[in-house]
This record gives structure tokens, sequence and C-alpha cells, in this order.
């Protein structure tokens, strides 16, 4: 009789297990798709270039931007759009150099990342540490281009924070240097973005 009642309860406790798996499983789901809006005001962009004389820092102004992912899959779409006539290092002369002769930003008025798959597990809350891969547009020609990222998903916001390199010269910029000054070929970018978040299911 009490062999009969133990293997009760463990078949009981089996159940609860297996239906709770499920109902997590359920859960993952039906919150796997995830809209995120950038609100432009809360987000900053700051960039530095290494020369012969010294460190350039500067910054831009993110314009807009909005990302549909799917945490299931992976797959991600939508764009970051960074304002190129807003960048500035706090010298007008050359300021002025890098917008007439290497942004060429009266052109080009956008810089723009799209990405297209997310490598790493994404929490329903909390950090996650992902991989981002995608498309990085900049001066008319587009680039392959991944980035670490750092996420924090809460209730209804989202914050992100990456750094990485660009390897303008590599990509075709203007080279800005002269024979006084010779600066690096590539620029580092870190960025800090937020915004809204909406979840929902994932289509079958």
């Amino acid at each position: 009789m009490t062999n009969v009642f133990l293997k009760g309860i463990i078949a009981a406790l089996l159940l609860v297990g297996i239906s709770t798996s499920v109902q997590q499983a359920a859960q993952a789901q039906s919150a796997s798709q995830m809209a995120l809006s950038v609100d432009a005001a809360q987000c900053a962009l700051h960039w530095t270039l290494d020369s012969s004389v010294h460190t350039v820092h500067g910054s831009f102004r993110v314009k807009r931007g909005s990302v549909s992912f799917d945490s299931a899959t992976g797959k991600t779409s939508g764009e970051i759009v960074v304002d190129a006539a807003s960048g500035e290092s706090g010298n007008d002369s050359r300021d002025h150099k890098m917008h007439e002769e290497v942004l060429e930003s009266g052109k080009y008025a956008d810089v723009i990342f799209r990405p297209q798959r997310v490598e790493g597990t994404v929490n329903a809350s909390g950090n996650s540490t992902l991989t981002v891969y995608g498309t990085f547009s900049l001066h008319g020609a587009e680039h392959a281009f991944s980035a670490p990222v750092q996420v924090e998903l809460k209730d209804t916001a989202w914050k992100a924070s990456t750094s990485f390199s660009v390897p303008f010269l590599e990509w075709g910029l203007k080279n800005p240097s002269n024979f006084l000054l010779k600066v690096k070929p590539v620029v580092n970018v870190s960025v800090e973005l937020s915004g809204s978040l909406q979840r929902s299911a994932r289509q079958p």
C-alpha cells in the first residue's frame, strides 16, 4: 500500500514537472516576437579617431530606428539610422573637412545599420550578451558587419550598448591625413540605445 502511495506521489510530481515545462515553452513561444522602437532622444553615439598628434573625440545623433526580432530563430529586421550631418568633434575647421571631403554628408545624409540575425540567448527579462550581424550602409555603400551587443529587457522597455571599429579607409572613404597629421585607418564607435518594447506571439 505504501509503495502504491509513493508511486502515486512520484507520478503526480512528474506530471506537474511536465506541465510546468510545457507552460514555460508556451510562454517562451508566445513572447518570441519582439518589436523594438528607438527613442532617439535617449540615444547617444560617440566616436574617437587616433592620430599622430592626439585623439579626436566626437559624436553623432541617432535619427530613428525600429527593429523586429524573433527570439526563437534569431531572425532580425529593421534599421537604426544615424544623421551623418550631425557629426561633430568640437573643431569647426575639422568638422567642415569631415562633412565636405570625407563623409560628404550633404550627399549621403544617413548612416544606417540593418540587422539581419542575432546569435546568443535572449533572456525574456534582464541582461543578455549577443552578437548582431547585418549590413552597415556608409557613404552610399553597404558592408557586411557584426558587433557585440549588451541588451537589457524590462517589461515594455529595452536598452542596448555596443562598441566597435569602422575601417573607414578600407570602406572607401577619403583619408583626412595631411603632411603634419596622420590618422589611424579606423574610427572607434560606442553606442547607447533605448526605447519601447512590444511582445507578441510568433505566427506558425
